[in-house]
């Protein structure tokens, strides 16, 4: 983004149906006699469009959850692909929203609560794409895994992927709602998934310590228990930032 100078002229509205935004314009003239005038017009986000932007990368986050074990459980691995694929278009709604939060802040200087309201987008906007990372990880372990069945039934692990679906869906809900008794309830739900996580780990541990030739699928399977757990972790955080962005205290689930 260029940085304006003495010769930018600044911005106009502009109708959208029946909602008007402000649009960001700063125009640099060009050295010498007759330069010529180079225009950049963008539209500036309100809190609110931003939120919404937040909910529909969350959208596509929570389906890539769900995709990614619905893949793993049906040894689907055209799906599994297909979650690598789209990830794609999570990182890019999560640089959109960087951006606009940046330009927010670089020209309506918003101050306390709006600040907040900015900085926890953009925080929960990182979460959201780091927990997509973590089922891109587990769309790679199936197609690594192709068409073998699992070591063992898949029943813990989609129990994993639903309640962390789940919290992630609740802590959503506290920051839309500014719920910070919500938000501030819901580690007991990330203590359930790792719970699970802990007794996915025995029994892949058993499985290998009696037959070493089980090692490798076993690992497949801890490969994707510790993404849902971590995928569990970040939408916890998320809470974290509800707390900040309504009392403005800092404070650590997991301290």
């Amino acid at each position: 983004m260029s940085v304006p100078n003495q010769n930018t002229s600044w911005g106009h509205a502009e109708t959208y149906g029946h909602s008007t935004r402000i649009v960001l314009q700063w125009c640099q003239v060009t050295a010498g006699k007759g330069g010529q005038r180079s225009c950049l017009a963008k539209p500036l986000m309100n809190n609110r469009e931003l939120q919404e932007d937040l909910l529909d990368m969350a959208r596509l986050v929570d389906r890539a959850i769900e995709l990614s074990v619905k893949a793993l459980a049906e040894r689907d691995i055209e799906l599994s692909r297909q979650v690598i694929k789209e990830d794609e278009a999570i990182n890019q709604a999560q640089h959109d929203i960087e951006e606009h939060c940046l330009v927010l802040i670089a020209t309506q200087q918003p101050l306390a609560r709006d600040l907040r309201v900015i900085f926890a987008i953009a925080n929960i906007a990182t979460e959201l794409e780091r927990m997509a990372d973590h089922a891109k990880g587990i769309g790679e372990v199936g197609v690594m895994m192709g068409p073998r069945e699992p070591l063992k039934p898949l029943v813990d692990i989609p129990r994993m992927a639903a309640k962390a679906r789940r919290l992630l869906e609740q802590e959503l809900e506290a920051f839309m709602n500014r719920d910070v008794e919500l938000a501030r309830s819901l580690g007991s739900e990330d203590d359930e998934v790792d719970r699970l996580y802990d007794q996915v780990f025995r029994e892949l541990l058993i499985f290998m310590m009696d037959d070493p030739k089980t090692i490798s699928r076993a690992t497949y399977l801890l490969w994707v228990a510790h993404n849902l757990e971590r995928i569990a972790d970040r939408a916890l955080n998320i809470g974290e930032r509800v707390v900040f962005l309504v009392r403005g205290e800092v404070e650590e689930h997991n301290a």
